[in-house]
């Protein structure tokens, strides 16, 4: 059974960066295999942030942090990150780490209710001045 642990999240300025850590451990890796970031605030629903294909290195954000946040993925050490700057009060959430070898990304973009393969327990960012 695979286990993501995520670390990095905190309290930041509006317009700061922090850049979260997931590490991956009993995750067997195929062609299909992916990981990534979802986030929820109180209130709302799930939303997908940012994934990434394994093979090969692709990746996918959601409009709001297009540009603004960098997902990445180090296969040596099994673990995936995420790089956010310009971080905004709508930011604020749980966000939580994801992999999955059964679908596609297009899928868990669109579907909000997905229920992910393996994920997280979350780590919280607070954007707020």
């Amino acid at each position: 059974q695979a286990q993501l642990v995520e670390s990095g999240g905190g309290a930041v300025q509006p317009g700061g960066s922090l850049t979260l850590s997931c590490e991956i451990s009993g995750y067997t890796y195929s062609g299909s295999s992916s990981v990534g970031w979802f986030r929820q605030a109180p209130g709302k629903e799930r939303e997908g942030v940012a994934y990434l294909y394994i093979q090969p290195n692709i990746t996918y954000y959601a409009a709001p942090v297009n540009g603004r946040f960098f997902i990445s993925h180090d296969n040596a050490k099994k673990t995936t990150g995420l790089q956010m700057n310009r971080l905004k009060p709508e930011d604020t959430a749980m966000y939580y780490c994801v992999a999955d070898s059964l679908t596609t990304v297009a899928t868990m973009m669109a579907n909000p209710r997905y229920e992910y393969q393996f994920r997280g327990q979350g780590t919280q960012v607070t954007v707020s001045s």
